[in-house]
């Protein structure tokens, strides 16, 4: 393997960092399987901070809009997802509660009637728990899943956990 020189790799991160939002931590990934040593490597994340190539708020905000959007996750995996990346909390907590509440709640609603259509259960409550496990693994919270599968089937219920 050709060794590169820190011009190639400060390039190479530049470009990667030029083609979608990313975090410290996936930039410093790709600068060590280029081969940059541990000094190179701090030298290189520094000038991409500075020249604003990398920024860990922006970076927050946006993976937040595009899971919620997107992925439909709910703020816990999101919140999950971001702390694998060694992403502060504080910037954590500002992204995700710029989620708006009922497109939130929309979101779950949706969500559940989709699956609901698709899921077979032999009861009524083996089809509300197959639906509660499926929310809590999409990241919701289980208070609310349980208001919105009220809200689904329009009565009274207990999920069993």
């Amino acid at each position: 393997m050709k060794q590169r020189n820190e011009p190639e790799i400060l390039h190479l991160a530049a470009s990667y960092c030029s083609t979608a939002e990313r975090c410290i931590r996936d930039v410093r990934l790709k600068i060590v399987a280029a081969g940059a040593s541990p000094e190179m490597e701090e030298r290189i994340i520094a000038h991409l901070l500075n020249e604003k190539f990398i920024d860990e708020t922006r970076y927050c905000r946006c993976f937040v809009n595009d899971k919620f959007r997107f992925n439909r996750w709910g703020r816990i995996k999101i919140d999950y997802e971001l702390r694998q990346k060694n992403i502060a909390s504080a910037l954590i907590s500002d992204a995700i509660s710029q989620i708006d509440e009922e497109d939130y709640e929309s979101v779950l609603y949706a969500l559940l009637k989709d699956k609901k259509r698709t899921t077979k259960g032999q009861t009524q409550q083996d089809l509300l728990n197959k639906l509660y496990r499926f929310a809590l693994s999409r990241g919701f919270e289980s208070n609310l899943t349980v208001r919105q599968l009220k809200k689904l089937f329009n009565q009274r219920f207990d999920v069993d956990e």
